[in-house]
């Protein structure tokens, strides 16, 4: 599906048995919050999790953030009480974790609707097993609710044994490929998250990475990476003045009937004017939620 342009630059994940962080996200200058039920909460504490986290959703101040509950798995005794509960909740979004195939996907879809979920509730998943990556264009068109697709590297990593390694190589391949599954849905794809938070300069290094590969955003594990990740998955004034002169030059093209144009000493064509215009509409969104 084609989903309008959304920032989704910095994705942080909230413990959804922390009552401090889930009043401290209101003030936290993320795109989207992931409350999570999954893998930060403790067996014995799933249900009272769940309840802090609607109640927070309910009682509102998260302003233009994207709010996102990550139920837990398909195979959990939690799941089924974890979709009906977000089905009757003000989030925006449902994150589904260890998904193996298209059918866990338009599985949680049914039980969604059934359990009379708003039309706009968005599903995002989590590509994290080897299955997942297998399978991964079966399940970018599993469901009509789907809107991201969001990288479980840690994960992953462990699934395909692979050493530690700082240009995550081994990743690569799996990267690409949901990338690419993304992209051929007109989804969103959000890089995993980088858990040294001692390491600022690999994390940095991690976001531009990232973004050379095509992810529109990261999830994150703490507020201190949120800046560095909203910068690099941003857009810069050099962005927005060259995307300008790019549509520009375009249009001016377009008026005068010729197929292509000139900017910057760059032949331009429609594909180039497509993107300039992403970035513009991209800027504009996120400059709507500074003045908000």
């Amino acid at each position: 599906m084609n989903n309008p342009i959304k920032p989704r630059r910095s994705v942080l994940y909230m413990p959804g048995s922390n009552g401090r962080a889930l009043q401290k996200a209101r003030t936290l200058p993320a795109d989207a919050l992931i409350f999570d039920l999954e893998d930060a909460v403790a067996q014995q504490s799933k249900t009272a999790a769940r309840t802090a986290v609607l109640n927070a959703i309910s009682a509102g101040g998260y302003g233009y953030r994207e709010l996102v509950i990550r139920v837990n798995a398909p195979d959990t005794p939690w799941h089924e009480d974890d979709l009906n509960a977000v089905a009757g909740s003000q989030a925006n979004a449902v994150l589904l974790p260890k998904v193996n195939g298209p059918e866990d996907v338009a599985s949680a879809g049914r039980a969604l609707r059934v359990a009379g979920a708003a039309t706009d509730l968005g599903l995002w998943v989590m590509a994290e097993t080897p299955d997942a990556i297998r399978q991964v264009d079966l399940i970018a068109t599993a469901e009509p609710a789907l809107q991201a697709i969001v990288m479980g590297n840690n994960d992953l990593a462990k699934a395909l044994r692979l050493p530690a390694d700082p240009a995550r190589t081994g990743l690569l391949h799996a990267m690409g490929a949901a990338i690419l599954a993304a992209r051929a849905q007109g989804l969103d794809i959000l890089d995993g998250a980088y858990g040294d938070l001692a390491d600022q300069a690999g994390f940095t290094r991690e976001c531009a990475q990232g973004k050379s590969l095509g992810f529109d955003g990261k999830t994150l594990i703490h507020p201190a990476q949120i800046a560095p990740a909203n910068e690099i998955f941003g857009v810069t004034d050099e962005d927005v003045r060259r995307a300008e002169a790019i549509v520009a030059a375009w249009q001016a093209a377009d008026a005068a009937g010729q197929g292509v144009a000139v900017a910057d000493g760059q032949m331009i064509e429609a594909l180039h004017a497509e993107s300039a215009q992403r970035v513009l509409a991209l800027h504009a969104a996120i400059n709507a939620r500074s003045e908000d």
